[in-house]
């Protein structure tokens, strides 16, 4: 196993919980976690019958666990954990993954001008994004510290949330269609929040072991995107191209294992040097 080069990045045995699991960024840091020998309950809306088939991972020692979970609903989040503690006990790593976001391909009605995007749209992205994360990053810290344990607790932001979204790489939308795609502004308010919600917590649960960061990734190559909007994308970015989902992993690893025991409330930044600029 791969912690047994360096049992510093060793995240085995431990009982983590992964938001959004099944998405593009949050398979592979449930793939990593439980190929490390970690035990890990993945949650989504909806159920999962088989999270092993769906990842595409063979799990004979049992260390995988679907939860289903709406983030946005406490008593939801509480059940879910409340499933995994009678499962494998309380959780000591929890990636808050969950979010929503606005593409290229979406309809105008959700991405057009700030001066008239839609408050209900804003207040659901923001629900997700932000309260979602309130709540899940709650539900887990409760229990560590009525457990006396510390833990790790990841909050997934993004580069809009660090800096604005370059309105320019979209503008061929206009040009091709005649309808113009602004990147909304509720994804870039919900996401800035992450960072003192991490901050917070990271200093109000210091003392009881439990450490908070954040994780800032940039964007994901992903086959079903415009070819202009990748090629747009990839001018601005210093390194020359998007990233791969699984390129995240390595800085999960470390945020999750004890090679970070001494780092709380910071953000690590992995964007191939997108807020370089």
């Amino acid at each position: 196993m791969p912690e047994a080069l360096d049992p510093l990045f060793s995240v085995r045995d431990k009982v983590v919980v992964v938001t959004g699991g099944f998405g593009q960024i949050g398979a592979e840091f449930v793939r990593s976690l439980h190929e490390r020998g970690a035990r890990v309950a993945v949650t989504s809306r909806s159920e999962v019958a088989d999270p092993a088939a769906r990842l595409g991972l063979d799990d004979p020692e049992g260390r995988l666990l679907a939860v289903e979970m709406d983030i946005t609903d406490q008593a939801s989040v509480d059940a879910g954990f409340d499933r995994v503690m009678a499962t494998w006990g309380v959780p000591t790593v929890v990636v808050n993954n969950a979010g929503i976001d606005t593409q290229p391909s979406a309809p105008p009605e959700v991405s057009g001008p700030f001066e008239e995007f839609p408050v209900d749209v804003f207040r659901e992205v923001v629900d997700t994004n932000l309260v979602g994360t309130f709540l899940v990053t709650q539900a887990a810290g409760r229990r560590m510290r009525d457990a006396g344990l510390g833990g790790s607790i990841v909050n997934v932001g993004s580069i809009y949330g660090m800096v604005s979204p370059v309105q320019d790489i979209y503008a061929y939308k206009a040009e091709d269609t005649g309808i113009p795609f602004i990147k909304p502004v509720a994804y870039s308010a919900a996401k800035s929040g992450l960072y003192n919600l991490t901050r917070y917590c990271a200093t109000y649960w210091g003392r009881a072991g439990i450490r908070v960061n954040t994780l800032t990734p940039s964007g994901v190559r992903r086959d079903t995107q415009d070819a202009k909007f990748q090629a747009n994308y990839i001018e601005r970015m210093p390194i020359g191209r998007m990233a791969e989902a699984d390129e995240y992993n390595g800085a999960l690893v470390f945020l999750a294992s004890d090679a970070s025991t001494y780092m709380t409330g910071s953000n690590v930044v992995v964007d191939g040097g997108w807020t370089a600029w």
